[in-house]
């Protein structure tokens, strides 16, 4: 699908989508559990249908009484026998990938993963290492990845700074072993604040897990998930598009945020003031990456350079997204220059307007569309469905806002 947008500001009270990030761990943690568990605020974005779908290849059942709302029916951590490794079918989606993996070998032995768009060509080297030392067969062929063999108890290590959706999946998987574990990250460790939401997700279903005596490390113990009732926050990462069309010049109000949360992506709100302010700004993006796309764009249209540093890894997401959102904004008459792992933005009074390949990029898509209200001329987006990974209303709440939205 692709749409044109003409330059026209938003105004309204929005309220961003349910925390993807939050709905996957929660989730999750319902699903190893037994007993039914009841969690609010779903969106059913492909990414979270990702999910459940990897939920039902380990025995786990869900249903929706009512919207928003699902019923999680878990399969207890311990997959039922079967002659073949369960498939799991990941969609587009990192975190499921990266959480189900360590959770299939240990519930269920292993087990087949397939993936749509680029997400089998992203790296899940610090697993494969770990893999070769404790046994565990894996191989790669053809789009699929198999995964065969018995997590077992022990001193797990990884670094840090490649992903913290790796750490995730071993924090859920292991206390479903028998015997006491301990996870090490042996670098400085990023984007901490996703692995917090993990460690509040297990806590929610009765599963704690200490400190370990470094910074990086944690110490688990056997346990049984257990059933709970849990509610979504509102997704500050989809606010800091929100955020960028206010910066923008747009007259909106956010409602539903929660000024307290463990989502890292909180963030958004201490960048936006420091970028509608003139003057040289440089942002550190190893804690908080997918604000990028968004906080690129409130850096195109203001008084001085923004440099975005620590953002190597944005290059093996969704997109290669420094190279996309240099080229979103230089489509649109905006300056940019990338580097290895930096994105330099050269503020503009305005925008030309043009035409925006969506890379089949959510995030991409959506910052397009905030900077078209900055443009002089309208905004074309190829590809705009790639919304639905994660925002699948994002251009009806753009419309209902005042947006001039135009699917060709």
């Amino acid at each position: 699908m692709d749409i044109r947008i003409g330059p026209r500001k938003l105004s309204g009270t929005v309220t961003p989508p349910p925390s993807k990030s939050m709905a996957h761990r929660l989730l999750i943690a319902a699903a190893l559990g037994t007993g039914v568990s009841t969690i609010r605020n779903i969106a059913f974005s492909q990414d979270i249908e990702a999910t459940l779908r990897c939920i039902q290849s380990l025995g786990g059942r869900w249903e929706q009484p009512e919207d928003g709302c699902l019923r999680i029916y878990g399969f207890g951590g311990t997959s039922a026998a079967a002659s073949e490794l369960p498939r799991f079918d990941c969609g587009e989606s990192g975190s499921t990938l990266r959480f189900f993996i360590p959770i299939a070998l240990a519930a269920a032995g292993g087990g087949v993963f397939t993936g749509r768009g680029r997400l089998m060509e992203r790296p899940q080297q610090p697993y494969f290492d770990l893999f070769d030392e404790k046994g565990i067969l894996y191989a790669q062929k053809d789009g699929a990845l198999t995964v065969r063999g018995q997590l077992t108890a022990g001193e797990y290590r990884l670094p840090g700074n490649v992903s913290s959706q790796f750490f995730t999946g071993l924090l859920f998987a292991l206390p479903l072993l028998d015997g006491n574990s301990s996870l090490v990250s042996t670098t400085a460790l990023e984007s901490s604040n996703y692995i917090d939401m993990t460690l509040l997700s297990m806590e929610a279903a009765g599963v704690a897990v200490s400190p370990g005596p470094v910074r990086g490390s944690w110490q688990l113990r056997p346990a049984a998930y257990q059933a709970f009732d849990g509610t979504v926050e509102a997704d500050w990462s989809q606010a800091g598009f929100w955020y960028a069309a206010i910066a923008l010049g747009s007259k909106l109000g956010l409602e539903g945020l929660n000024a307290f949360s463990a989502q890292g992506d909180m963030a958004v709100a201490a960048h936006f003031l420091r970028l509608t302010q003139p003057g040289e700004v440089d942002i550190d993006m190893s804690g908080c990456p997918d604000l990028l796309p968004p906080l690129a764009v409130m850096a195109a249209v203001r008084s001085g350079t923004t440099r975005f540093v620590g953002a190597a890894r944005l290059r093996i997401k969704e997109s290669d997204r420094l190279k996309t959102v240099r080229s979103l904004l230089t489509a649109l008459g905006g300056q940019a220059e990338e580097g290895p792992d930096s994105l330099t933005v050269y503020g503009l009074p305005q925008l030309s307007g043009g035409t925006v390949d969506g890379a089949n990029d959510h995030r991409i898509v959506m910052a397009a569309a905030i900077a078209a209200t900055a443009c002089a001329a309208p905004v074309t987006i190829l590809g705009a469905e790639a919304v639905r990974k994660s925002y699948p209303n994002f251009f009806d709440e753009y419309t209902r806002l005042g947006g001039d939205v135009h699917v060709l």
